[in-house]
């Protein structure tokens, strides 16, 4: 009999997190397979007919698109209740590199509600959407990456949106959502989005966005957007960004917009995460989040385990996540300090409040450079009941020197030091 877990505040965690039904192609309805409807893989562009072939699908009672071995050129697509995605092995489906391809669209980004392009494919509304397979979806961002860092060089304090770029998938107002076993990789902007969801199942995924030759800009893997009960399992995630992002609403008054919300009751489990800037992030664009636990995972070559961006422009509350069972290699283990990226107060006078409370990171292993990367301004942010237990941390430096070290419990932890020249030679499995 399975052992009952409970998340941070004593919630027992639902027995929905433990099913392990994977989806199948048969389940999923009938089949329609791309090629059986005039779109081949001869490098066209076949948007207007795979659109099409999705509508026919919804307009007959549902299916599932099937994309064969091949590579199968698209811009943004859109699905709708019962239809579904299945990727064969050897298939590809490509995104194309002319943003004029994604429609402007009502939809969510950066912490707003608000005009902007559609994702590569956009599933709005639904419930039981499934996307799986052994394939692909490539978003074909390299061009867009070239023309934002040629943009940032002309401007260095243009936004991300400056750059007209389309994210990969975009889930919003959705439940019962299943992604497994594809790859998606070279988004031109964020990998993943899901947006006041429930119930969505990530596992057995593979994401990545590459840091070289040319750097994927804001290639976030998954970013959990004002979304609750939330099961991320068992993915490979190497990105230029962050790996798990937690947002939900950014501004001085975001904590009144009913655009933005909480995320709660988010798991992150036996997942391996490489070359990514942090394991779990919350922020810049958060203004709750509660109940998160990210375990078990195997990390490498991380700028972070765990990052806590705390805006002096947006009230926050960060509270009730643990992290355990980590081992790997970082920069930094632990990062806790102000973010003021695109830093807007508007109108508002006083500085808003930033709260972190109730994090407790345990019986986790690492080689870092940097044990506690941590800086608090009182005036607008807290750290409550920050406990670190049962730690094995192998660094060059103990701590950053504005770390607030009177906001913190320490119990059984080691750190060891790591002499400079000792460093150098182990730098390369940072």
């Amino acid at each position: 009999m399975r052992q009952e877990e409970y998340f941070p505040d004593g919630t027992r965690i639902d027995d929905w997190f433990y099913e392990e039904s994977f989806p199948r192609l048969e389940d999923l309805g009938k089949q329609y397979v791309l090629t059986q409807y005039g779109i081949a893989d001869d490098g066209n562009l076949y948007t207007e007919k795979i659109q099409n072939l999705i509508d026919e699908i919804h307009a007959t009672g549902g299916g599932v698109v099937v994309v064969p071995a091949g590579t199968y050129r698209t811009g943004a697509l859109f699905f709708k209740q019962g239809v579904h995605l299945y990727l064969s092995s050897g298939a590809i489906l490509l995104g194309s590199d002319d943003i004029a391809d994604y429609p402007i669209v009502k939809t969510r980004i950066e912490g707003e509600t608000c005009l902007y392009f559609a994702a590569l494919i956009n599933v709005e509304s639904t419930k039981g959407f499934t996307l799986c397979g052994e394939g692909m979806i490539d978003g074909n961002g390299l061009r867009s990456w070239k023309a934002f860092w040629l943009r940032r060089k002309w401007n260095g304090s243009c936004t991300n949106k400056d750059e007209q770029r389309p994210r990969l998938l975009y889930i919003a107002n959705s439940s019962d959502v299943t992604i497994h076993g594809v790859s998606l990789c070279n988004s031109h902007f964020w990998t993943t989005h899901i947006y006041k969801c429930h119930h969505v199942r990530y596992t057995g995924c593979s994401i990545f966005a590459p840091r070289s030759p040319v750097h994927a800009p804001s290639s976030d893997a998954i970013d959990i957007d004002a979304c609750s009960y939330v099961h991320v399992k068992a993915c490979r995630m190497e990105v230029a960004d962050d790996a798990v992002v937690l947002k939900g609403g950014k501004g001085p008054w975001a904590d009144t917009d009913e655009n933005n919300g909480m995320n709660e009751s988010i798991l992150i489990e036996d997942c391996e995460i490489v070359a990514c800037d942090a394991a779990l992030t919350c922020g810049s664009e958060s203004i709750h989040n509660r109940n998160v636990i990210l375990r078990k995972c195997r990390v490498s070559r991380l700028q972070s385990v765990l990052h806590l961006k705390l805006r002096p422009d947006t009230p926050q509350r960060y509270e009730h996540i643990r992290v355990e069972d980590v081992n790997g290699s970082c920069r930094f283990f632990v990062t806790a300090r102000p973010w003021t990226q695109f830093y807007d107060l508007k109108d508002r006078t006083d500085i808003p409040m930033s709260y972190a409370d109730q994090i407790t990171i345990r019986d986790c292993s690492v080689i870092c450079q940097t044990f506690l990367n941590m800086a608090l301004n009182k005036e607008h942010g807290q750290i409550t009941s920050f406990s670190l237990k049962n730690l094995h941390i192998q660094a060059y430096m103990y701590k950053a020197d504005e770390c607030p070290e009177e906001d913190l419990t320490l119990h059984d932890v080691i750190v060891e030091a790591v002499e400079p020249d000792a460093w150098k030679n182990k730098k390369e499995a940072i």
